[in-house]
């Protein structure tokens, strides 16, 4: 091959020019470095980049529909890389590439969860790596009652280093709603149920951040499985909230049907507020997930959580089943049944308020060094929290403070460490190894009027409380001070 070489100064040429000839020759050199953005204008212009790499895809602003039909037409065939029981609407396979959906909407029918027979449904699932998804709305347009044939998952996030971002999702769809899992969740249950849930994140180091979830759904907003590293970061979450009185007052269906009679073996009972779908946030100790092509079965470790607000959730954010270094900073619950349940790790300048229920719960008696720092917050609506508990404390080696509101106080909220949790789903003896805990040699710091209680199954806990201190432990040293002016 003949080499051409070009000397500039031979040439009396302008200097200018001379200049862009030289970048032009950088840029023909270095072109396979470079990602020229492209415009897409439909669904099905999309797809074939779905498995590029290297690609930066725009969609063009719009509102784009995937129905029923659309299945029954065999657009969106894509099956996951899991067992093969899901199918996936939008399944990203590529590398290194962005897909960016800045005033894109795309809405999916309800009646699609039943299209695909017994299949499991993914509204989207990412399984390779390094790639941006940012600025979708995601809506499921349908009725609260169009229920899976089997589950469903608006995203699924596998592969390693992808980051979602930007996101407004609307789940909806599942069966029964309207109960919370006072009638099952998984396994045992006394109304089948076919659950939905909003986004699932799995795989190595991925990033969920800032997006925000309307959830109306029988299943988990944001959880964890088989993920390493993963980072949930300025999210939003919004479930709704029942009392268990408005439920008994139904004169038909699926718990009427039932006579109400709940998976824990009696009657639902009065006076409780249960969520509607499940986990805000939440963190599973198994799973499966698929990265570079392989499968792996593991647990669920070294999460963070940052900035998120989590509403009207069964739980606010609760990792005790993940392992490994955690740490949730900066989170606000609002309404939900619980507010933080870590088990172990670090809770840093955190908000929540009782008026649902505790802002903070131990999970087993095995938990250990939880170290956490709660604001109370006063509540708009009013107090109806049936376990009279704004915290249950158990396990051991802990440092927890509680500062702000003590809106509640009159209400005979408390809080209790050891015995009785008075949770809805532990009455009358039910799951007793989740309940009548020990609370031991820990540190707490009780800087409001919420009186403490330290029950027969305390002992060794220090500290200091503002409020009233009811000691019937043992070796117990926490000592009563006054409120601070400052």
């Amino acid at each position: 091959m003949t080499t051409f070489r070009i000397n500039f100064n031979s040439i009396k040429i302008n200097a200018t020019f001379k200049t862009c000839v030289m970048l032009l020759g950088v840029f023909v050199l270095s072109g396979q470095h470079l990602k020229a953005q492209t415009m897409v204008n439909s669904l099905e212009e999309l797809k074939p980049y779905l498995d590029d790499n290297n690609v930066q895809v725009k969609m063009k602003p719009g509102v784009y529909t995937i129905t029923a039909e659309d299945v029954k037409n065999g657009l969106y065939t894509k099956e996951t890389v899991i067992k093969n029981t899901s199918k996936v609407l939008l399944l990203f396979e590529g590398n290194n590439s962005t897909y960016d959906f800045t005033g894109v909407t795309i809405n999916v029918d309800t009646k699609v969860f039943q299209a695909f027979g017994k299949f499991q449904v993914y509204e989207i699932q990412i399984i390779g790596n390094k790639n941006v998804l940012k600025n979708l709305t995601l809506v499921d347009v349908g009725s609260v009652h169009d229920h899976p044939a089997h589950r469903a998952n608006n995203i699924v996030i596998d592969g390693s280093h992808n980051r979602v971002e930007g996101f407004n999702v609307t789940t909806k769809g599942s069966f029964p709603y309207g109960y919370g899992d006072a009638f099952g969740k998984g396994g045992k249950s006394v109304i089948p149920h076919k659950k939905h849930s909003a986004c699932l994140v799995r795989g190595e180091s991925n990033h969920l951040k800032d997006s925000k979830f309307t959830h109306r759904s029988y299943g988990h907003c944001i959880f964890m499985q088989a993920a390493n590293n993963p980072i949930i970061e300025g999210c939003v979450v919004e479930g709704e909230m029942r009392k268990t009185d408005d439920m008994l007052k139904e004169t038909s269906g699926p718990a009427f049907d039932v006579d109400f009679m709940t998976v824990w073996g009696y009657k639902l009972p009065k006076g409780y507020m249960l969520s509607t779908g499940e986990a805000g946030i939440r963190a599973y100790d198994g799973g499966e997930t698929v990265i570079d092509g392989k499968n792996y079965k593991r647990g669920t470790s070294n999460v963070t959580v940052l900035n998120c607000t989590v509403k009207n959730m069964r739980t606010g954010v609760t990792i005790a089943h993940a392992t490994g270094k955690k740490r949730v900073e900066g989170c606000v619950a609002i309404g939900c049944e619980n507010g933080f349940s870590l088990g172990s790790g670090e809770l840093v300048n955190c908000k929540a308020d009782v008026a649902y229920g505790p802002a903070y719960a131990s999970t087993y008696e095995r938990d250990k060094s939880y170290n956490a720092d709660i604001t109370l917050l006063d509540s708009k609506e009013p107090y109806y929290n049936g376990s009279g508990n704004i915290a249950y404390i158990g396990g051991s080696e802990h440092k927890i403070t509680f500062r702000g509101s003590s809106q509640g106080a009159n209400q005979g909220l408390k809080i209790q460490v050891g015995g009785d949790k008075n949770n809805i789903r532990l009455l009358h003896g039910n799951l007793p190894n989740q309940n009548d805990f020990k609370g031991f040699d820990f540190e707490i710091h009780n800087l409001t009027t919420y009186p403490l209680i330290l029950s027969n199954k305390s002992s060794g806990v220090t500290g200091e409380s503002v409020g009233e201190i009811k000691d019937s432990g043992t070796n117990n040293k926490v000592k009563a001070i006054k409120a601070s002016n400052k």
